[in-house]
């Protein structure tokens, strides 16, 4: 679980709701009809943009901003490093029933045991890499849409409600209503582009280049395993996926022996 954003997520909602408890009535920020015309009109607009299967995947793939989390480059090094020497003592048959953190690796891994050779792997993990960062880029985009649809439709809530307000001046009753529509259907699509769409648009964002990056790491380390390269080499390579202070941290100890 990513608990980063569920807790900025939250975080922000309980801070608006706050605000409005300290202030006025809650109830003065609940307008069906706003939300109505953001929300419903938010969700159409966006779903005209795309595909059925793409729409409804982005909500699938957005679940992973929350519960998605790769594991560090470090530990995956050192995993895939162990990986490398099984397979150089024991061969890659050696492999075949050893579990690993990554269903992505796993699937590299049975193709070492089915004996494809080294381009084989890298073409077809390529593809598969491939096709999972377009499937995270669709569902990013979906959101992306959604915080440019949000704030729009917000505006054109504003514009009916002015409509109806400046439409019936002579009632003083109707006044009220039509400008509570005018304000919180603004309110509304800034709330959800700014604290919603926005949010998990730019975290789907950057699970896809981590993920994109976990994979390529993957790659190139069952790549250099099937044409037998020497762990420590393997180890030393695959350094470079690491931030310079991570490397530097992982040089601390051998320097200390």
């Amino acid at each position: 679980m990513d608990f980063a954003t569920l807790i900025g997520l939250v975080g922000a909602l309980m801070l608006i709701a706050s605000s409005v408890i300290l202030g006025v009535s809650p109830d003065v920020f609940i307008n069906p009809p706003s939300l109505l015309i953001v929300v419903g009109g938010t969700l159409f607009v966006v779903l005209a943009k795309f595909s059925v299967a793409q729409f409804f995947s982005a909500f699938r793939v957005a679940a992973r901003a929350f519960k998605f989390k790769l594991p560090e480059t470090r530990a995956s090094i050192d995993e895939l490093v162990e990986v490398a020497q099984v397979a150089r003592k024991s061969g890659v048959l050696g492999l075949e029933d050893r579990e690993v953190s990554s269903p992505f690796l796993a699937q590299g891994i049975q193709m070492l045991v089915d004996g494809h050779t080294a381009d084989t792997i890298k073409a077809l993990l390529s593809k598969e890499r491939l096709m999972t960062l377009d499937h995270n880029r669709s569902g990013a985009k979906v959101f992306t849409a959604m915080a440019d649809v949000a704030p729009a439709m917000g505006m054109i809530g504003t514009l009916i409600g002015l409509v109806q307000m400046l439409s019936n001046m002579e009632d003083p009753k109707s006044i009220g209503p039509a400008m509570a529509v005018a304000l919180l259907t603004t309110l509304y699509g800034a709330m959800i582009a700014t604290m919603i769409a926005t949010p998990i648009a730019d975290k789907l964002s950057l699970r896809m280049t981590e993920e994109a990056r976990m994979q390529s790491l993957y790659i190139d380390a069952l790549v250099a395993i099937q044409e037998g390269t020497n762990p420590r080499i393997i180890e030393q390579m695959l350094s470079s996926y690491l931030t310079p202070k991570e490397r530097v941290k992982n040089e601390e100890p051998e320097a200390a022996g």
